[in-house]
This record gives C-alpha cells, structure tokens and sequence, in this order.
C-alpha cells in the first residue's frame, strides 16, 4: 500500500523504514530535509512540501501525522485538509490529547475525510521490535488501512498465548487494535502512558531505597552494600517485576552505577497530565498515577537517584534527552 508521512523525527523516519521491509511506497516529508533525503536513499519518495505529497499519492490517499502535538499536529493536518479529497484519509500517530481528535474528525468529516487517531508505543526501538498499536475512528478506513497497521505491529512473537482467549476473534496479538470511535486509540495510549508513570516511578524508588541501604542514617549491622547493577539483573531472570522497563534500567546500571550522564530532571510529556484530568472528571482514584506525575514536577527543583533512574529509563525507550535547565 502507499502511505504518505508527514514528520520524520525518532519516531516517524523508523515507521516508514518498517513499512518499506514489509513492501510498501511510502512518500515522505519533513520540515528538514536531512531526513528525507537519507529515505529516499533507502527507497521512500522524498517530498518538498505537503502539495507535492499528496500529489505522490493515488486515491484514496492516506497521510499520517507524525509531528509533536499542539500547533504543529493542528497546522499539518489543517493544511492536508485542503489539499486531500473525499475519501482521503489522515491519521495523527503523535500523542495528541483525545477531545481533540474528536473535534478534528467531525471538522474533516464535513470535507468527506476519514480521521484516525493512533496511538503509537514502541519508541526508538518500534524499527525492529514493532509498534504497539491503539486506534480509534471509522472501522471501514482502519479495515482499509489494516496491511499497514499489521506491517508495524510486532506479530505474535514469542509471546506466550493469554488463557481463557480462544473464543475471541481480535487483532490484539498481533499488537493492534481498533478501539473506537475517534479518540478512543489516544484514550487508550494516553492511560497507558499514566501507567508507564506509574510503572517506572515504581522502579525508580525501589533503586533508590537499594542505594541508600548503606546510609549512615542506618545502624552498622543494618548496612548493605548492594551492587543495583546486579540486582536489576537478577530480577530480569524469572522474578514477577521482569519487563522491558527493567530491562532498560538494567543495561543503564550497567554502564554507570552512578547514573553520572543523568541529572534527574525529568519532563513529561503531556500524558501524564491528561490521565490525572480524565480520573478527576470520572472521579475515579488513581493516586499512584498522580503521585507519579507530580514527582516529575518536583523532579525540576530537587533531584534524586530516583529521578536518575527515571531519566535513564526515558532515555532508554524514547530517546528523550534531558531538558537542560533555564537561568
């Protein structure tokens, strides 16, 4: 299939490398064309501006948005409405905030344009890991588009089949998922970014009562000199905590015990934010979640190990580096 991609940073050039190994045309641009270019070498079409790729694309196009959310999602896709035509299709793979999806896909479907929202988590390593998939809008545009969404999905893998699934007919072992109506896949990836707060939050206090178990503040006999590098990779081997969260700060201690490239200065990306706002509305608890969030905040004024942790474990996923600090 063809595929137009609009954003070609850690995440959206490593998208369009998968879609080509599985066989797709992929038509491609970024504001700069260093990317693009280095596509283009491997086979993409390489655009100079949205025009030119939508005019790459056979009927009925799709594009997808890979662009940080705010004013450059919303000017890109306001920009690819007027050029697309009826039966086009966008899709916006970022982290955008799920009400405006909804607002966006009523906007385009008054054009004749389908919208999709697609949650997308695998980060750097989506290249050869895959990506998992949430998505949400109209069923027939995803059915349209499904090749491309299983060429990006994992597959099955060696993951082990889930009991008590063999009646259910779903795309969901394969790594993708149609979740809904439109803001419905940004829903589903928004929690699951609440609970990655949460998960490696989890993780970073851990280490940091491990590292301080030799703390003066501690009677002599109650003193362990514990090798963290160790212990993270001893939990990776059977123990219930294994993930691939663990995995990421193990190779971290790996290389420094100490954590020394990592300030602890950790930012977020929104996400967080908008989990805490949806249980607020539903009035539903989530107090690790918001706990979680607001540790990143304090994060900016006092660091810790813990926030060390917290910044390799970003570093490791997403390729997030740290902001560096104003004044």
């Amino acid at each position: 299939m063809q595929l137009g991609m609009v954003g070609l940073g850690r995440m959206g050039a490593n998208i369009v490398r998968r879609l080509m190994r599985a066989g797709h045309d992929c038509a491609v641009h970024d504001a700069n064309p260093a990317p693009g270019q280095a596509l283009a070498a491997e086979g993409a079409r390489d655009c100079s501006g949205l025009k030119a790729l939508v005019e790459a694309l056979a009927a009925p196009r799709a594009v997808w948005v890979m662009l940080p959310a705010g004013a450059a999602t919303e000017g890109a896709i306001a920009e690819l409405a007027g050029l697309l035509s009826p039966g086009d299709t966008i899709i916006d793979g970022g982290n955008t905030f799920w009400k405006d999806d909804i607002r966006r896909a009523a906007s385009l479907r008054e054009k004749g344009l389908t919208y999709l929202d697609v949650g997308t988590s695998g980060g750097v390593w989506g290249l050869e890991r895959g990506y998992c998939l949430m998505i949400g809008g109209d069923i027939t545009a995803f059915q349209r588009l499904e090749p491309i969404f299983a060429a990006l999905a994992p597959g099955r893998g060696d993951i082990p089949e889930t009991r008590h699934r063999e009646d259910r007919v779903s795309t969901a072992e394969q790594g993708y998922l149609h979740c809904g109506p439109n803001g419905a896949g940004h829903y589903v990836k928004m929690i699951h970014n609440g609970i990655e707060y949460g998960m490696m939050q989890a993780f970073a206090e851990g280490f940091d009562i491990l590292r301080n178990a030799n703390s003066g503040r501690l009677p002599a006999e109650q003193r362990f000199d514990l090798d963290l590098a160790d212990i993270s990779e001893v939990w990776r081997r059977g123990s219930v905590v294994t993930s691939w969260l663990l995995d990421l700060t193990a190779e971290a201690l790996a290389e420094d015990g100490d954590l020394g490239e990592f300030t602890g200065r950790v930012d977020d990306s929104g996400e967080g934010r908008w989990t805490v706002e949806a249980a607020i509305e539903q009035a539903t608890p989530a107090e690790v979640l918001t706990s979680a969030l607001y540790t990143r905040f304090r994060s900016r004024q006092d660091h810790t190990f813990a926030e060390k942790i917290l910044s390799a474990m970003r570093k490791g996923f997403g390729g997030h580096q740290e902001a560096k600090t104003k004044g």
